[in-house]
């Protein structure tokens, strides 16, 4: 029986993987990546790895889930160590715990390797710190996958106890959130920031309000992050990535 690491690639720049990771990389037989995975750390990998692409699209995946779970156990159970490749956290909108949930389930070995996850590191490279201690002390990371399907009670909820508010897969459906949280009791003068590509050479942020924003979205797309709360106003005076890139 062989062993797979599900393990997180960090959010783009491929200096913020973990040590970890990398080792997991550089002993995998197999290394099962996904689309938002950067391809340089791929390099680290033995020149006799299989390299399996997963890559999934809205609409468009390379392989389904189902396949992707035959793939880990097969080789698995071939004697092999497989490195399952994820772009920020295996545990963050990931799947992974779908994955470690099937591995436990087939008496698979299989160890969680912890990835920077997006919702953090883009924040962090666009100068958005999403706790401060006058502004925020707290968290709420959301999918904005389908926005239609939660009730108004979720967006209440959301509302009334959310200080900082950072949503993956939110751009495409960004109008309809705005929409339910200003509908549900969040002020319109909220400060957004949506970060595109977010720690990479080519990332660009936008930022507004609630009510200003969507005349920005056309300059944007995904994968993107967005940051909703009043830590947003701190990006002017911390934007230390585009500082370092125009100097």
């Amino acid at each position: 029986m062989g062993k797979v690491f599900l393990v997180g690639a960090g959010p783009g720049d491929p200096d913020l993987l973990t040590i970890k990771g990398l080792k997991a990389i550089k002993q995998a037989d197999v290394i099962l990546y996904d689309r938002l995975v950067n391809e340089e750390l791929l390099n680290y990998a033995s020149k006799d790895t299989e390299l399996i692409y997963c890559g999934k699209l809205p609409g468009n995946h390379t392989l389904h889930q189902d396949m992707i779970n035959n793939l880990l156990c097969e080789h698995a159970r071939g004697d092999k160590i497989v490195t399952r490749l994820k772009g920020g956290d295996p545990f963050i909108f990931g799947r992974g715990g779908e994955e470690a949930q099937l591995l436990k389930e087939s008496g698979i070995p299989f160890e969680i390797v912890p990835g920077i996850t997006a919702g953090i590191a883009a924040p962090a490279y666009a100068g958005i710190p999403l706790t401060h201690r006058t502004l925020s002390s707290s968290i709420t990371i959301i999918t904005g996958f389908n926005p239609e399907k939660d009730s108004n009670e979720y967006w209440r909820n959301l509302v009334g106890s959310v200080e900082t508010l950072c949503i993956y897969m939110g751009v495409k459906h960004f109008p309809e959130i705005a929409k339910r949280l200003t509908e549900n009791g969040m002020d319109v003068n909220t400060e957004v920031a949506l970060i595109h590509w977010g720690t990479l050479p080519k990332q660009k942020t936008i930022t507004g309000t609630l009510a200003t924003i969507n005349e920005k979205l056309h300059e944007i797309e995904n994968p993107s992050m967005i940051v909703i709360g009043k830590v947003v106003r701190l990006r002017e005076k911390l934007k230390w990535f585009e500082e370092i890139a125009q100097s």
